[in-house]
């Protein structure tokens, strides 16, 4: 086993990598852990984060059966003792080398998707935003688990992607309908922004929640703190029980975050 690896998740990561390789074949060119797994330590309901590069566009029927084979190595946080939740981002290398932005995403399994593939409904490969960020994680802290190192096989995402990227995230979230059901994920998501408008470096969930809790109004630290407790598995995720507490929380984070990012004529360079 890769010393790297948690050992807990190890077996399911052999019968995911096995997966893959099954369904792309030779297709399949790297594979990448990143995220909680690689930086901070895994949480109880961390997500398995996986980044698979492939040769070429998948065909719709290859899509649809990669999709719903993954389901069979992958479970909702918390309801099964031998899976976690997947994530898994396929990427094509010519869409991704040499870097652009938005870069063109083929396709990303979770399990916020499994009615959907279930009833055959997969999404069409699309630009995303949000691959400045996940790059850069994988960079940073990405284990090889097929393939070259990430941080040779990907280029360096430049500064000036990197912001814009974090302020097309917060944009996202405008009202109340846009994190409901998604309470946790967007409070620790803004956390985490936040600090990297900051500082310039991405952190794992619970650092960048002790980091905001730090520099919160007292008003707004309740959710923060809630949302810490129920992520490291010390309190349930109630979140949604007090969306007036979201209404005030999520608009002045974001108006903060919005202070800290430069003007995108301005964002410089690494």
């Amino acid at each position: 086993m890769n010393p790297a690896l948690p050992a807990a998740i190890a077996g399911q990561l052999a019968q995911t990598r096995r997966l893959l390789e099954q369904q792309l074949g030779a297709d399949l060119l790297a594979l990448h852990l990143f995220g909680s797994a690689t930086d901070g330590g895994l949480r109880p309901a961390s997500d398995i984060d996986l980044l698979a590069t492939v040769r070429a566009p998948l065909a719709p029927a290859a899509r649809l059966a990669l999709m719903r084979a993954l389901l069979s190595v992958s479970a909702w946080p918390r309801t099964d003792p031998a899976l976690r939740a997947l994530e898994v981002t396929v990427l094509v290398r010519d869409d991704v080398v040499p870097w652009r932005h938005p870069a063109r995403r083929e396709l990303q399994f979770g399990e916020w998707l499994r009615d959907d593939i279930l009833a055959g409904r997969i999404e069409a490969a699309d630009t995303d935003p949000d691959l400045a960020i996940l790059l850069r994680k994988a960079r940073s802290h990405g284990v090889t688990l097929l393939g070259p190192a990430a941080s040779v096989w990907f280029e360096p995402v430049p500064q000036r992607d990197f912001v814009q990227a974090l302020r097309d995230t917060i944009a996202q979230w405008r009202g109340p309908d846009d994190w409901l059901g998604d309470e946790l994920t967007v409070v620790l998501a803004l956390a985490r922004i936040w600090y990297s408008a900051a500082t310039g470096a991405i952190a794992s969930k619970d650092v960048a929640a002790d980091w905001a809790l730090a520099r919160l109004p007292a008003s707004l630290r309740p959710v923060m703190a809630q949302a810490r407790a129920a992520y490291l598995g010390d309190a349930p995720d109630e979140l949604a029980r007090d969306p007036a507490a979201l209404q005030a929380f999520v608009p002045q984070v974001r108006a903060e975050i919005e202070r800290l990012l430069p003007p995108p004529s301005t964002t410089g360079t690494p």
